[in-house]
């Protein structure tokens, strides 16, 4: 892995030289476009308006418009902000795990030490352990200062950023207004189904099936000379599959089977 940031982590008048990496990768089939009539491929080039010619990326600029007047920013009047010079991970505070909303996580990053001593990125580990608390963070990253919540996995700080509040949009529907009666029967068979799929989180027993059946779709057509089609490598689907369930005890109860069945013979 290949550092993207360095700085310090800091807390009170502890400072943790660290190395930011990001934790996750992308392994989707990288897919382009092309014209349908004869394969070409379609690509893309930053054109001036004013003189028509492509402009290389590295003599392009970035500008804010309101309607009256244009702003250029150029790279060094935005490495020149205050907020992208600095290369600290201020901590704002430490809070309850709990209070950390799932529906704000955003990227993941792993933190490693940056000094010829580890005892200050350990020091930080273990108080988070022992407290059970997650420090609520502040860093710039990229052009653009970051809220972020740092806690720990294994022996490992791990980075998460997080969503600004006005970025997340209130679930407001009309239909959740309506009173639904729920009777103590759906009750007692929707917990049926949900006690025959307990089971405990492993996320290496799950894959991305769409990129596993594209792998194969594409493999298929350059064995059969890119002329087979997606019905004839994964098979018609069956009748009246997707179809709309209208009786919910009916689903529940059917759900019930079919998971105690899977449990039978698996």
């Amino acid at each position: 892995m290949r550092a993207i940031w360095k700085g310090a982590v800091t807390f009170g008048l502890v400072n943790v030289p660290v190395k930011l990496y990001s934790a996750t990768e992308d392994h989707d089939v990288p897919l382009h476009q092309v014209h349908d009539a004869d394969g070409g491929r379609i690509r893309y080039q930053r054109v001036c308006e004013l003189d028509g010619e492509v402009v290389p990326y590295e003599h392009i600029d970035k500008a804010y418009d309101d309607g009256e007047h244009t702003v250029v920013l150029t790279k060094d009047d935005l490495s020149d902000l205050p907020a992208e010079r600095d290369r600290e991970i201020d901590v704002v505070e430490f809070v309850p795990s709990d209070q950390i909303d799932p529906i704000m996580l955003d990227r993941t990053y792993y933190l490693e030490p940056d000094s010829k001593s580890a005892k200050a990125y350990v020091l930080l580990r273990r108080t988070l352990e022992e407290s059970d608390r997650t420090a609520i963070v502040k860093f710039a990253l990229r052009q653009r200062t970051r809220l972020a919540a740092l806690r720990v996995r294994g022996d490992v700080l791990v980075l998460q950023t997080l969503l600004w509040a006005d970025e997340v949009r209130d679930a407001e529907f009309p239909g959740l207004d309506q009173k639904v009666k729920v009777t103590q029967k759906e009750l007692a068979m929707s917990r049926q189904l949900v006690s025959a799929f307990e089971g405990d989180f492993v996320p290496g027993d799950h894959e991305d099936e769409y990129q596993a059946q594209l792998r194969t779709l594409i493999e298929a057509k350059i064995a059969k000379g890119e002329t087979v089609s997606s019905a004839e490598t994964f098979g018609a689907p069956a009748e009246g599959e997707g179809a709309e369930v209208i009786d919910l005890m009916e689903a529940l109860r059917r759900s019930v089977d079919e998971a105690k069945a899977r449990r039978k013979t698996g």
